[in-house]
């Protein structure tokens, strides 16, 4: 049967090139980074070549680079780091934190956390196409303001938000604020398609991880700017210069390193193959299926992402056929893959609970061909005509 990859904004295969820079590091470079014989030297020096690299790439210092265990941690690590500093201060004040009704459950959920424990969170409303308006995020600000957390692209719909021009913004208020607002940015998504200078980008905290741009899963990094406020979250052995206790993953970290580097490089070029690639899919399923909504900003968006609601069916139904073809799709975040709830992100763009059961994410990468969409696109019409003839749902449009 035909095997067709349409998720990899859920994770990525490793790519050889990865494989292979990792491989000396499973049996020939295997000592402990801390200790101080050879091989924990050698290892030391692996670590180091690794953080320079990605130093290198977003433009940073290597000593603001800090490795952890994947993009969750690192966004738990912003969020939860950033809070304890000002919750260690006993401030008389109330901390306040702003986001966006879009951000992954890694940022959502330890704002819901802190809100439970006296923080005052705002969540950004979005606009139609997913983008968060800058005026609503400056309105937003108070002299209690300590923390903005917002993706640089969704995971979901894809949609890029004004990240340097929000980071213009609070760079300004910092400069007339007692307190100085600290800026984080989610970037997993946005590693291989988009610019990574932390310093166009004017941002504090970001990050990535390696199973996101064909690397390791298990592993990614928090860039932390110099001089910004932030604790541990993990207490034990104090490597990572005390913010990230345990053993480094050296292999996943030189794998992380070579990922990056590979994405950075080729983005361009690949982000124009898989845009041709996205708007012929998106504009195959328009004409062969009625009654097909477009979610996210259609200009504004990953090259590789698109996703769709397809009224009067139910996506998960969709995905099931779509399996037993061969071909792996999403309904959003596979993270969020075992609640039966509808996307939060589809609802926040004003959309009817209908239109958010009926979504479907399929996702570009390295590996899509034109004939994997031409197959897509020959196999989605019959299916969602199956299921709209059993299905209860009609939707007006």
């Amino acid at each position: 049967m035909k095997k067709v990859y349409l998720d990899h904004a859920s994770t990525t295969y490793l790519i050889p090139e990865v494989i292979e820079a990792m491989k000396p590091y499973y049996d020939n470079v295997y000592g402990n980074p801390s200790s101080i014989h050879q091989e924990g030297r050698k290892a030391k020096y692996a670590l180091y070549e690794a953080r320079k690299k990605i130093a290198d790439i977003l433009n940073c210092q290597p000593t603001e680079i800090f490795f952890t265990g994947g993009g969750t941690e690192s966004c738990n690590l912003a969020i939860l780091g950033v809070a304890s500093v000002f919750n260690d201060k006993k401030l008389k004040f109330k901390p306040h934190i702003i986001t966006s009704r879009i951000e992954h459950s890694a940022v959502l959920k330890p704002c819901q956390k802190l809100e439970k424990e006296g923080f005052e969170i705002t969540y950004l409303p979005v606009n139609r196409d997913g983008i968060v308006s800058v005026p609503d995020l400056e309105k937003a600000i108070k002299p209690e303001t300590i923390l903005i957390s917002i993706m640089y692209a969704n995971n979901e719909i894809g949609t890029i938000q004004p990240i340097q021009e929000i980071g213009g913004l609070i760079k300004t208020k910092n400069q007339k604020l007692k307190n100085k607002i600290i800026f984080h940015t989610d970037a997993c998504q946005a590693a291989g398609f988009l610019d990574l200078d932390a310093q166009k980008l004017g941002v504090n905290l970001l990050t990535l991880n390696a199973s996101k741009i064909y690397g390791p899963k298990g592993v990614g990094l928090l860039f932390i700017r110099e001089g910004t406020p932030i604790s541990p979250i993990i207490l034990g052995g104090g490597q990572e210069n005390g913010l990230r206790s345990g053993t480094e993953n050296l292999a996943g970290i030189i794998g992380l390193a070579k990922a990056l580097e590979l994405a950075q490089k080729s983005r361009i070029k690949e982000s124009q193959r898989l845009k041709k690639l996205r708007d012929y899919l998106i504009i195959g399923i328009e004409k062969r299926i009625p009654k097909v909504i477009l979610n996210g900003d259609a200009k504004e968006r990953l090259p590789n992402n698109a996703n769709i609601s397809i009224l009067d069916i139910e996506g998960e139904a969709a995905l099931l056929w779509l399996d037993k073809y061969g071909i792996f799709a999403s309904t959003g975040s596979a993270c969020d893959s075992k609640s039966l709830e509808p996307s939060h992100v589809i609802l926040a763009l004003g959309r009817p609970y209908e239109y958010a059961h009926g979504s479907l994410r399929f996702t570009l990468g390295k590996r899509t061909k034109k004939e994997d969409i031409d197959y897509l696109l020959k196999v989605l019409p019959v299916i969602v005509k199956k299921l709209r003839t059993i299905s209860p749902i009609k939707v007006k449009i």
